[in-house]
C-alpha cells in the first residue's frame, strides 16, 4: 500500500467553497482503480492549509492510472484553483507498525 501525502494551502477566505467542492472531488477519487481509503484534515494552526491522506493499492494507481485519467480533468476543475501555492506530493510506504 502508498499513502499519499499531500499538503494543501488554500487561498485566504476559501476555506468553505474549497470544502464544499472537496465534497463533490472525494467522490471522483473513492471511484479509482487502486484507490483505498481517504482523508482531509484541516491544520490547527493555520487556518487556510489541509493535508489530504490517500491510501492507494500502488504508486502507479495514483500517478499513472489517477493522474492519466479524465476523472482528474474534473478534479482539477473542481479543486485546483484553490491552491497557493500548488500543492506538495509526497508517497510513503509503511516501514513499521
Amino acid at each position: 500500500m502508498i499513502l499519499e501525502v499531500a499538503v494543501l494551502d488554500v487561498k485566504g477566505g476559501q476555506s468553505e467553497q474549497f470544502e464544499q467542492a472537496f465534497q463533490k472531488a472525494q467522490t471522483i477519487i473513492a471511484s479509482m482503480k487502486g484507490y483505498e481509503s481517504h482523508q482531509l484534515q484541516k491544520c490547527v494552526e493555520k487556518e487556510n492549509r489541509y493535508i489530504l491522506l490517500v491510501n492507494w493499492e500502488s504508486l502507479e494507481d495514483h500517478t499513472e492510472g489517477f493522474r492519466g485519467s479524465s476523472e482528474y480533468q474534473e478534479w482539477k476543475a473542481l479543486l485546483h484553483h484553490f491552491y497557493d501555492p500548488f500543492p506538495t506530493v509526497e508517497h510513503y510506504r509503511l516501514v513499521q507498525t
